[in-house]
């Protein structure tokens, strides 16, 4: 999924480190996609005091609304994408010959490397009902170098919660239960459901930082000894560290996600769709992608169409860092 509010500059004196728990309630923006500037795409991550949560980078909702997309081929560099759809279909076609309708219940993880390219659109001509999450992993180090790769899982565990509550493990581990896919850092991305008079408790790893982004309903969310917060559609809630729980309530049915992880292992710079470590590697990224470079190669079906790189700031690139 292609972004067109990189904001580069961004950055403060010093990384600040979360420490303990913590319940900050952090409300998504409307942003622009792929140019089509009727669609509407709510982004909680990255937020100005927030880049990360773990090796979770970037996070978009788009939907739900009757919509047609039309994302023409792009490049990513230095990250996982993860599509999870809660409506709708999408084809996804990229540079290592994948061509496949993303649906319901299906996770579907494309891992750049060094680079890869993509499109995405809706199936048909008609506008319609389109809603999914979409997310970017930063990919580590020993990683990100690497040739790309594409995945998709139609069987994924199911954790139950009681009363009828149960959580999707979408990527990563939560306690104890795993999914197939393939990650490069401890992570956890799961889908909880809760229906409506229930309350339950969601383990958490106290090693790992975690957040809740809101799906569907109001939940209200029991953060231990602070203030409950109700968690609105968009809305993520950052929880920190050292928390081995979390409670959430749901007065009607609610659906939630969860992102979590080990605290990523450095600093990224992000812009655009590229996930780096300096300034020089995303302008010579951006550059390889304008010459047409064989780094990106060329998604299948697609003809000359491409989305074009957009000019770099003034200012030179630096790592996003926390303000928490």
């Amino acid at each position: 999924m292609t972004r067109l509010d990189a904001d580069p500059t961004e950055t403060v004196d010093a990384p600040a480190s979360c420490d303990g728990p913590r319940a900050l309630l952090l409300t998504a923006r409307e942003v622009p996609l792929g140019g089509v500037r009727g669609m509407q795409v709510h982004r909680a991550l990255p937020q100005r005091e927030l880049p990360m949560v773990g090796a979770w980078c970037f996070l978009d909702r788009f939907g739900p609304q009757v919509t047609t997309m039309r994302v023409e081929p792009h490049p990513h560099i230095g990250l996982q994408t993860v599509t999870w759809p809660f409506a709708g279909e999408t084809r996804h076609r990229d540079t290592i010959g994948s061509d496949v309708v993303i649906k319901r219940g299906q996770l579907n993880i494309m891992t750049s490397g060094a680079g890869i390219a993509h499109s995405e659109y809706s199936m048909g001509d008609e506008p319609t009902v389109t809603d999914a999450l979409q997310l970017w992993v930063a990919l580590p180090e020993s990683r990100r170098h690497g040739g790309p790769d594409f995945e998709r899982h139609t069987d994924l565990p199911v954790m139950d919660l009681g009363d009828g509550a149960a959580a999707v493990v979408v990527v990563g581990e939560l306690a104890g239960i795993h999914s197939p896919a393939t990650m490069y850092t401890p992570i956890v991305g799961a889908e909880v459901f809760i229906p409506a008079g229930t309350r339950v408790r969601i383990p958490l790893n106290p090693a790992w930082e975690h957040a809740l982004v809101g799906v569907d309903g109001a939940p209200l969310v029991h953060a231990g000894d602070e203030e409950s917060v109700t968690l609105g559609d968009h809305d993520l809630l950052y929880l920190g560290l050292a928390r081995e729980v979390i409670e959430i309530e749901a007065p009607t049915d609610v659906t939630v996600f969860v992102l979590g992880g080990e605290p990523f292992e450095s600093d990224i710079v992000m812009w655009w769709n590229f996930v780096g470590r300096s300034h020089e590697e995303i302008v010579a990224a951006r550059e390889e992608w304008e010459a047409d470079s064989p780094r990106f190669g060329h998604v299948v079906t697609h003809g000359d169409e491409r989305i074009p790189a957009p000019p770099l700031p003034t200012v030179r690139l630096t790592k996003r860092r926390r303000r928490l």
